[in-house]
């Protein structure tokens, strides 16, 4: 049995079985698959052990939990060309249905933004993308819209994020946006990375089309951590064979430092200039990765000078407690005696 990941419009994608191991698919291949209530029609994106690593990797499954294999749904066959000119036809016509069903949630007067609509290979569903920022209750809409398309109506609520990806764009380098081509899995960017990176924290030239931050921040991140770990922290004070100077600023491409002192000015040394002046001095150079040692442990009290910390109390010498009814002797917990 051969595992193949299949890909639909979008960045929709789903993992399924081939019951014929001597016939094997191939890659951008065009199959009919099983979907939740018919068939579908998608394109083979990976196959085989790529598949199974792509699959085990993924958050669609839950945690360390993993579908039986004859648990997946399965590919009923190869697409032909004329399922292939079907499908063709029913993308063509998904723009006028995005149309009717803005004005039916125009008629509606509901606080939500029509993304896109996707229909199912067979026609037997039809999928709507929305974004919205608050619950919307559609439920009248989907009758209306039932009516109207007669099939089943899936409305499904995305975020910003994800709708850029469905709609794809060119983003600030020029390219295809990377959540429409490769990246498939959106992970969390804030705006510690772009702090770590010295960028401009001008909201207008570090987000994407989606106006979130970009997702290419995280791409080089670990390198400029790693990279300014061997360079002294900015703003610590540094003694150099020009007295006390203050780091103003790191150059980690070029391998430069800049310094301010008082009596002298600004000027630009090379990192290992730097390393070599504070050596000769006797001195070591500190940098952004070392850690201010711990204060010294506390000396343990002496016999003659017991500890007065403000942690240390006189213990209390406790007292026995009496049994019930006053009878028993202090600190026995004995019952008291019968008839007393």
């Amino acid at each position: 049995m051969q595992l193949v990941e299949v890909r639909f419009k979008g960045n929709r994608k789903g993992y399924y079985r081939w019951a014929t191991p001597d016939d094997p698919l191939r890659l951008e291949e065009k199959v009919i698959v099983e979907a939740e209530r018919g068939q579908d029609l998608g394109r083979i994106s990976a196959a085989g052990e790529a598949a199974e690593k792509k699959c085990g990797s993924c958050s669609s499954c839950e945690r360390g939990a993993t579908p039986a294999p004859d648990a997946r749904p399965a590919v009923v066959r190869r697409a032909s060309q004329e399922d292939i000119k079907g499908l063709n036809d029913l993308r063509r016509t998904e723009d006028d249905a995005r149309r009717k069903v803005a004005e039916r949630v125009k008629h509606h007067q509901l606080g939500m933004k029509v993304s896109d609509t996707e229909w199912q290979w067979d026609r037997n569903k039809l999928t709507i993308y929305f974004t919205s920022e608050k619950r919307v209750d559609f439920r009248a809409l989907v009758r209306d819209l039932a009516a109207q398309f007669r099939t089943r109506i899936d409305l499904h609520q995305i975020g910003v994020r994800d709708e850029a990806a469905r709609l794809t764009g060119v983003g600030r380098c020029g390219r295809e946006y990377c959540c429409s081509t490769w990246l498939t899995e959106l992970s969390p960017v804030n705006l510690a990375l772009a702090k770590d990176q010295h960028l401009s924290l001008n909201p207008q030239q570090i987000s994407g089309g989606c106006g979130r931050l970009l997702c290419c921040l995280k791409y080089e991140h670990e390198f400029y951590v790693a990279s300014r770990k061997r360079f002294p922290k900015e703003g610590k004070v540094v003694t150099t064979a020009m007295g006390a100077e203050k780091v103003v600023a790191v150059d980690i491409f070029r391998e430069r430092v800049f310094l301010r002192s008082e009596q002298h000015g600004p000027r630009i040394i090379t990192l290992a200039d730097l390393k070599t002046e504070t050596e000769l001095l006797g001195g070591t150079l500190p940098l952004a990765e070392m850690r201010p040692a711990p204060p010294p442990p506390a000396k343990p009290a002496t016999a003659d000078a017991p500890s007065t910390g403000p942690g240390d109390r006189p213990r209390r010498r406790r007292r026995g407690r009496r049994g019930r009814g006053g009878a028993g002797p202090a600190g026995s917990g004995a019952p008291p005696a019968p008839g007393a």
